[in-house]
């Protein structure tokens, strides 16, 4: 759903107001903008449009990059990607624009949680006029983001293994394998942002402040944890599926044994039945009025023997 959003802090940042124009100091934020708002933002802001669309291309990867008006840094955030009622993690890019110091710009393809918070006045010290701040103050949140969506990532693995020792279908492999292919997007997506956040810290794009540099050295960290998180997991669940499977193979050669052993204790009645039924002289069964009731007796008596003999061969 297309969406421009234009937010400016009060002076003493204590609060976020919703604009209807653009002002110095402000904050504006498209989401999945028509080509027409794309138009009005490059005029207003005297900014190439080309720059925007190619800043929202699906397949864009993270770097840094600079005009003469702006400054431009494009990071991957995580979302969850709901797909046949397997919840999976994947991830979209964020473009950050810091135009002439006057004006914070994000774009994006779709909603992300990561901004949510500071619609929604929930991180301390923000202010959209400090620019440098409102930039490391996101990267540190989309880096705590992906932890977030990890720990989840862990949840399922967990509930996966409670449910393996009884498995004999596949759903659980598939919801794995899953599960390994977010962890594929997380860790490129974080070793991607990693990159921008060491350029950040060692070039001279931005200006940092103390306290900016102390924030920035946190979204480092972790980012740098969420790799490693990552890689642990990937690695656990890469074991876990080879495990899972030997698993359901054992499960159902265990049920085919059990199967072929009912079927050997159910065909003895029948073998008992088909012979007492030729056409042969039966002797003293003929004219027995008890015989039926000792043919029973006969195929439930072997029947119990074979189904013993079968238990004590673990084979039942």
């Amino acid at each position: 759903m297309a969406m421009l959003e234009i937010y400016k802090s009060n002076t003493d940042g204590s609060k976020l107001k919703q604009l209807t124009n653009i002002t110095s100091g402000c904050w504006i934020n498209l989401i999945q903008p028509t080509d027409m708002e794309l138009e009005n933002i490059s005029q207003k802001l005297q900014i190439p449009k080309v720059v925007f669309q190619n800043a929202l291309d699906d397949e864009e990867h993270p770097h840094i990059d600079s005009g003469d008006k702006y400054q431009l840094f494009i990071v991957d955030v995580p979302y969850i990607h709901e797909k046949n009622q397997y919840t999976s993690v994947r991830t979209k890019p964020l473009c950050i624009m810091i135009i002439e110091n006057d004006y914070f710009v994000t774009l994006s393809l779709q909603q992300t949680e990561v901004l949510n918070d500071f619609k929604n006045n929930k991180i301390k010290d923000f202010h959209t006029a400090k620019k440098s701040r409102f930039m490391i103050q996101l990267l540190y949140r989309v880096a705590t983001l992906y932890i977030k969506y990890l720990n989840i990532i862990h949840e399922h693995m967990e509930k996966a293994e409670n449910k393996m020792m009884q498995a004999t279908k596949n759903n659980e492999l598939v919801r794995l394998m899953g599960l390994e292919k977010s962890l594929v997007y997380i860790t490129t997506s974080l070793k991607a942002n990693g990159i921008v956040l060491d350029k950040i810290l060692k070039g001279n794009t931005i200006d940092l402040y103390d306290e900016d540099l102390e924030l920035l050295e946190d979204a480092i960290i972790e980012n740098d944890q969420g790799i490693e998180t990552s890689n642990l997991y990937r690695e656990i669940l890469s074991s876990m599926t080879d495990t899972f499977a030997t698993i359901i193979s054992n499960n159902l050669n265990v049920i085919m044994k059990f199967l072929a052993g009912i079927t050997i204790v159910l065909s003895i009645p029948t073998m008992v039945a088909s012979f007492m039924g030729m056409n042969v002289p039966l002797g003293v069964f003929k004219t027995n009025p008890y015989s039926f009731l000792l043919l029973i007796l006969i195929s439930v008596l072997l029947s119990l023997l074979v189904a013993y003999w079968l238990k004590k061969k673990d084979m039942l």
